[in-house]
C-alpha cells in the first residue's frame, strides 16, 4: 500500500518560519506577464522551490487581487516581491547588487537550460516574459545570457508559468536544494 499523505504530515513551515528560512539565490522578474492565475502559479512555485524574491514588471499585476490568489493559494504572503514599472530598470538594479541576470527566451545563442551550470552563476535572476511576445529584446540585450528549454513538439514555447516551474526546479536541483538538509547549497 502506498498511502497518500494528511496535509499536516507534510510538515510545512508556517509563514514566518518559512519566512526566515534561507532562500535559494534566485529572483524571478516578471516583464509584462499578463494573466493573473499564471502570476499566482509565479508565486506558488516560488514559494515551494524557497526562491528569494519575485519582481513584477510593467503591465503584471500585483497582488491582492482574487484570480491571483486563485491560484497562488496564499503565497503571496510567503513570497517576497516587489514591483518596479521597468524591467530593463530592475535588471540594471540587480546587475548594480552583483546579481547576474538571464533571460529565459529563445534566442540566436541560447544556452540549452540542461547545460547551464547556476553554480557558476551565484546570485541569479531570471527574466520570464509576456505570453505573447516573450522577453522584450532591449532586456534581453541587457541580460548576461538567454536560457531555453528544449523543446521538440510543434509548439513554439511553453506556457510561462510551466516554463517558470521547469527553470526553478533545474536551479534548485543543481544547486542541491533536495539534498537531505533541505537547505540550498550556496556558492
Amino acid at each position: 500500500m502506498n498511502r497518500k499523505l494528511k496535509l499536516e504530515e507534510l510538515e510545512r513551515p508556517a509563514i514566518e518560519a518559512y519566512k526566515k528560512m534561507e532562500k535559494i539565490p534566485l529572483t524571478i522578474v516578471l516583464d509584462n506577464v499578463r494573466s493573473l492565475n499564471n502570476i499566482g502559479s509565479f508565486f506558488r512555485t516560488a514559494d515551494a522551490f524557497n526562491i528569494q524574491e519575485i519582481i513584477l514588471c510593467g503591465i503584471t499585476a500585483k497582488p491582492p487581487h482574487k484570480d491571483i490568489h486563485k491560484t497562488a493559494l496564499g503565497s503571496t504572503e510567503s513570497v517576497a516581491w516587489k514591483y518596479i514599472e521597468s524591467t530593463l530598470e530592475a535588471v540594471r538594479a540587480l546587475q548594480k547588487e552583483g546579481v547576474t541576470t538571464f533571460a529565459i527566451e529563445q534566442t540566436e545563442k541560447s544556452q540549452k537550460l540542461h547545460g547551464f551550470e547556476a553554480q557558476k552563476a551565484g546570485a541569479m535572476a531570471v527574466v520570464f516574459g509576456n505570453e505573447v511576445f516573450g522577453v522584450d529584446q532591449k532586456v534581453i540585450d541587457a541580460c548576461a545570457a538567454s536560457l531555453e528549454i528544449p523543446q521538440v513538439g510543434t509548439k513554439h514555447s511553453l506556457n510561462v508559468s510551466v516554463c517558470a516551474g521547469i527553470v526553478m526546479w533545474e536551479i534548485a536541483k543543481q544547486l542541491d536544494y533536495f539534498s537531505s538538509q533541505s537547505q540550498p547549497v550556496l556558492s
